[in-house]
């Protein structure tokens, strides 16, 4: 929880290493959801106005109002009204630009789950934080992205200070996508869905016919859809073409088993 006595830390500088992009961000989401929103956005505009333009703001002026919905059009790719963690990367002036970086290197959440699943390898939606170092390295390595020792460990330390909230040396799916793009983080598309194991038990076991243990990608198309009418979204072919195909990266020859499936659909995120 960010101390609002504080003054906001290192908006005022030309550029932001990896660790101070997550001081700024753990100042501004105080309630620690995942989000800048609400009066935290108005906090975070308002100071990065003053930091940027060395004067008083007043957010009671229509101009005020005027320039954070500018600011909000310009940035909110995703047009929900709040700022999260890949959209503020586009804001701040990062070093090497992190987070952007980190996107360049998994241009899509399917590339992501590929490397993923290299270190879940019982599947449980954790890899250990002492394998996030390799993760990394993987994927740096993959976008040809030359680095040093000190900055892998830069990042490591930066991401387990994210994510490894409770301390147990895990890090989580969920949390870890959330450094993909808004449009490619495929898991974000089922914030609105989650299922109880109760129900999450139930709708598998009805898709699982036989009784397997795992549904194939016929099997899954009828089940995002069954998903999608029941919480009354518009399901859009190309989007359900594309999170199907994140998913069934998750899948082991094209079998896609109780416990991968679980983690997209079940879990929820730590907070």
């Amino acid at each position: 929880m960010a101390n609002k006595a504080q003054q906001p830390p290192h908006l005022h500088l030309a550029e932001v290493t990896a660790s101070q992009f997550l001081d700024i961000w753990k100042h501004f989401d105080t309630d620690g959801n995942g989000y800048i929103e609400g009066k935290e956005l108005e906090n975070f505009f308002r100071e990065l106005e003053i930091a940027r333009r060395g004067a008083g703001v007043d957010p009671s002026n229509p101009t005020f109002r005027e320039k954070m919905k500018e600011f909000m059009q310009k940035f909110d790719k995703n047009k929900d009204g709040r700022i999260e963690m890949s959209e503020l990367a586009q804001i701040l002036p990062t070093e090497e630009n992190f987070l952007l970086c980190f996107r360049q290197f998994v241009s899509s959440s399917a590339e992501f789950m590929a490397v993923w699943r290299r270190y879940d390898t019982d599947r449980s939606g954790y890899i250990e934080a002492n394998e996030l170092k390799g993760f990394l390295s993987d994927l740096l390595e993959k976008a040809n992205r030359h680095y040093d020792e000190q900055k892998l460990q830069e990042y490591t330390q930066t991401i387990l200070r994210m994510f490894d909230l409770n301390g147990d040396g895990k890090l989580g799916l969920s949390e870890m996508a959330r450094l993909l793009p808004v449009q490619e983080n495929f898991l974000l598309k089922f914030q609105g869905v989650k299922l109880t194991s109760e129900q999450f038990n139930a709708i598998f076991a009805y898709y699982d016919k036989d009784g397997n243990g795992y549904i194939d990608e016929q099997e899954l198309d009828a089940l995002l859809r069954d998903l999608y009418q029941t919480n009354k979204k518009e399901v859009d072919l190309k989007d359900l073409t594309g999170y199907k195909q994140s998913i069934m990266s998750l899948s082991d020859g094209g079998k896609l088993y109780r416990g991968e499936l679980e983690i997209i659909l079940c879990r929820e995120p730590i907070v």
